[in-house]
């Protein structure tokens, strides 16, 4: 087995459009060799703790609402191109991902890390809820099965919050700049929203690796 990890945002559409391309890849692979582990990465670490109004930190961000509009509707192509719905005009609120990147290191010690990733993406692309609400949040984990009670307590507390920025600031000191970066046995860097034959071929080569 070959570890890989994704270095990604739960608010990054690139990263929700490039895990599409990815499970379409293992999905027509079922003997691919991939581990998955998902780390942290914040597009917007600075944001407050409580998010801020999406519309005003797009135009900030990108400057102004008219660039804002062109580069999402780059991002809308190409996860129509994808075949993932993204509904922009649900999407109010810009949160600040530190808690949902909590949740999802815990997800991993019970083995339900994509599952969790998965829910926080759609929640807040397809049904425009703030994950970074601890109310959101206690209940995307209890939908995958994790305890809500348990979670509820450990997000009212500072549990893993420092390791999750020190992971964060590590990876930036190690090259990662954007997301989605994908690190292959910990060696081999790939970035970007890969399409799904590249992925193919990257496991088919893998596979046909001889042993060591």
């Amino acid at each position: 087995m070959i570890h890989l990890d994704i270095f990604s945002d739960p608010v990054c559409p690139w990263c929700y459009i490039g895990k599409a391309h990815l499970d379409r890849a293992l999905a027509s692979r079922h003997d691919h060799p991939f581990i998955i582990e998902w780390q942290p990465f914040q597009l917007n670490p600075d944001l407050p703790p409580e998010g801020r109004d999406r519309a005003g930190y797009l135009e900030e961000k990108f400057g102004g609402r008219a660039k804002a509009a062109a580069i999402y509707a780059r991002v809308e192509e190409a996860a129509v191109e994808a075949g993932v719905e993204i509904d922009f005009a649900a999407m109010k609120h810009q949160p600040n991902t530190l808690n949902a990147h909590r949740l999802i290191h815990w997800a991993g010690l019970e083995g339900r890390q994509t599952a969790v990733k998965s829910s926080l993406m759609r929640a807040f692309f397809r049904e425009g809820r703030d994950i970074g609400d601890t109310a959101t949040l206690v209940a995307i984990a209890g939908a995958t099965g994790m305890d809500e009670a348990v979670v509820a307590r450990l997000l009212a507390s500072d549990a893993d919050r420092a390791d999750i920025m020190a992971r964060d600031m590590d990876a930036r000191r190690k090259g990662v700049t954007a997301v989605p970066t994908f690190l292959i046995a910990r060696q081999y860097v790939v970035r970007g929203a890969q399409p799904p034959e590249v992925w193919a071929q990257v496991i088919d080569e893998l596979i046909t690796l001889p042993n060591p």
